[in-house]
């Protein structure tokens, strides 16, 4: 019988880092306050406690910790570092855009860098303008980093597992304002997946509808939405962005002859014109032009009732769609 847990995203990150830790000596998980402190959300609480040495605080200074895993991975081990928040990241692009990605390439397949960097993003309350973007486009432009947003506790368990298996530099995102959530069941003794499949979280006829993130339960929402007016929405969920699995996306655009991607992120430059134009070039026959809905390119204020008007809700997406369909 599968070994079932209820966790939150939070305690199921955990889980998959103390898994890690058990199963692979050379895992090492460091970061700002993820030790003792046990992080600053609490996901890696009690790993130090059970793990010693393994499990350690840093400075502050998110370039020294890139730039040590960078090296750590290059010798055999398998880092997995926190960034606090992913805004941070900034600071050790460097480490990140010349140093992992390259380090295969450049030593001709001889040395790989299995990095994996958590890290979490994600409008909320009072985070404001530094510390509510969404940065994933960023690192998707950078060939050679791998890219995945969990949004259920299942997903944060076994994308970590497989970002920590894998050979290629990864980055997680996580989402702060889906840390303590409801706890559900989380099979913690699956095998381990290899990166890059999404996932159909709702079926539909009528339009295809691609998300990641915190954006999957807004969509779910608002299709549910919709389905009372006889609009059947397909969600799907990307989870992986890097590989990004066009095969699901295309499958289900070329049946339903629509598509709307759907980002927190904000539009100008963000991968929601990515898939459109990867679906387009793949042939799929559109019934309408494809349609993005986004944060619009704007700082993030501090303020909660200006953020919520800005970011996509189940109430604006549905609009949206609605408007898009002619409903």
């Amino acid at each position: 019988m599968p070994d079932v847990k209820k966790h939150t995203i939070a305690t199921a990150a955990n889980a998959a880092l103390r898994r890690s830790l058990a199963e692979r000596p050379d895992v090492i998980v460091y970061g700002e306050d993820i030790a003792l402190p046990g992080g600053v959300f609490g996901v890696t609480k009690g790993l130090h406690s059970e793990f010693g040495n393994r499990v350690f605080d840093t400075p502050i200074s998110e370039s020294a910790i890139l730039g040590t895993a960078t090296g750590a991975a290059m010798m055999g081990m398998r880092p997995i570092v926190e960034i606090m928040w992913s805004d941070f990241l900034f600071v050790a692009f460097d480490q990140i855009i010349n140093q992992l990605s390259n380090v295969r390439y450049l030593s001709r397949g001889a040395v790989a860098a299995p990095v994996v960097i958590r890290t979490q993003q994600g409008m909320s309350p009072g985070a404001c303008a530094q510390h509510s973007q969404s940065i994933e486009a960023l690192l998707l432009h950078v060939p050679g980093i791998r890219v995945a947003m969990p949004a259920t506790p299942q997903d944060a368990y076994d994308i970590l597992l497989s970002a920590v298996w894998s050979d290629d530099p990864t980055v997680v995102i996580e989402n702060r304002t889906l840390y303590h959530g409801a706890r559900v069941e989380v099979t913690v003794d699956g095998a381990i997946m290899p990166p890059g499949k999404a996932v159909v979280v709702r079926p539909g006829t009528d339009l295809t509808l691609v998300t990641w993130g915190a954006m999957r339960h807004v969509a779910v929402e608002a299709s549910e939405s919709l389905a009372s007016s006889g609009i059947g929405v397909e969600v799907i969920d990307a989870r992986w962005l890097s590989p990004f699995d066009y095969d699901t996306v295309v499958a289900s655009a070329s049946r339903t002859g629509r598509l709307v991607v759907l980002h927190e992120a904000t539009k100008t430059g963000g991968f929601a014109a990515e898939v459109i134009l990867g679906v387009l070039e793949r042939g799929v026959r559109f019934a309408q032009v494809p349609l993005r809905i986004t944060t619009p390119d704007v700082r993030i204020p501090a303020a909660e009732s200006m953020m919520s008007s800005l970011r996509p809700s189940a109430t604006s997406v549905a609009h949206a769609i609605e408007t898009y369909l002619g409903a």
